[in-house]
């Protein structure tokens, strides 16, 4: 591609930067945290893609205007009737009378042989000859520059790019969730729970504490916990929330399976809102063999799907 289409590619890139930045749709692939970079990175593209349009132009204006200034350098032709310098005589025409020391020659007089070959030339080339002889020895003229063109298969490359401003695509979900083993992870330490009842906890947070400390700072609390439902391949539902670390390449769920009033029927990717209590029941993950801690329920209402999808309290 010539610089024009790569900097309108360059542009294009920037301007989906920005666009996705300034709105909630870069939480489909990074996590919160990279927003500014992601709106430098942005405008840096864009300013980029016009620095080199800038350049372009002015580097075909400075040619244009080298171009028209080139005639002016040349000399002007000089007229047919003007005088010939001082050191120039002109040529005697054909009949001017032969000079004083030289007189024609007697019709019928004989040459004697050193002037008869004086005065016939020898080998003397034709003149179709002495033209191919002076196209033998001029050089060859110098070969034009071949333009190659960029095949049209390379605009190709924009479709990827009107896709990510058009096409919002959606966070990852039960399909990931069900071929994907749990990431529990053990934690650093427990922050100290706020006061409230319901308590408000994410899927990692409930997870980790049951698991790896045996709930027993949940103990004699009600929680609340958010997240997506996934049914494994016996059909027991799981509530599950994708945790990354930087973006959606390396998201990894972690599950809590649900037990109690559960609803009767629920849907894959819907997202619920469940209240309930610890419980020490656990199980594995048929995938990676992870463990999987339980949540008693006593009540669960479907909720709109939030802002950021993700859960990033695993690493923070």
């Amino acid at each position: 591609m010539n610089r024009q289409a790569q900097a309108a590619v360059l542009f294009l890139v920037g301007g989906a930067l920005l666009h996705a930045g300034a709105t909630d749709l870069y939480l489909r692939y990074v996590k919160a945290g990279l927003r500014p970079m992601l709106l430098v990175s942005g405008a840096v593209l864009v300013v980029t893609a016009l620095m080199t349009v800038w350049q372009d132009r002015r580097r075909a204006g400075g040619n244009a205007t080298h171009d028209e200034a080139a005639p002016l350098n040349q000399s002007p032709a000089a007229p047919d009737n003007a005088p010939l310098p001082p050191d120039q005589s002109p040529a005697a025409p054909d009949n001017a009378p032969p000079p004083p020391d030289q007189s024609p020659a007697a019709p019928g007089a004989e040459l004697s042989p050193p002037e008869a070959a004086r005065a016939e030339p020898r080998n003397a080339p034709s003149p179709t000859e002495a033209k191919q002889a002076d196209a033998r020895a001029a050089p060859p003229p110098p070969k034009e520059p071949h333009a190659h063109r960029e095949p049209r298969v390379a605009w190709l490359l924009l479709l990827p790019l009107f896709a990510l401003i058009l096409v919002a695509p959606p966070a990852l979900g039960s399909y990931s969730a069900v071929r994907s083993g749990t990431a529990l992870q053990p934690p650093y330490g427990y922050a100290s729970l706020p006061p409230g009842d319901p308590l408000r906890l994410s899927v990692v947070d409930y997870a980790t504490r049951a698991i790896y400390d045996h709930g027993r700072t949940l103990a004699g609390r009600r929680v609340q916990v958010t997240g997506f439902v996934a049914l494994d391949g016996d059909g027991t539902p799981y509530l599950v929330r994708m945790a990354l670390n930087c973006c959606a390449a390396d998201a990894q769920p972690v599950k809590i399976a649900l037990a109690g009033r559960v609803p009767p029927v629920l849907e894959p990717d819907t997202w619920l809102r469940v209240t309930g209590v610890y419980t020490a029941r656990r199980t594995r993950d048929p995938v990676n063999d992870g463990p999987i801690p339980y949540l008693e329920v006593t009540a669960a209402q479907p909720v709109p799907t939030p802002a950021d999808p993700y859960d990033e309290s695993w690493n923070q």
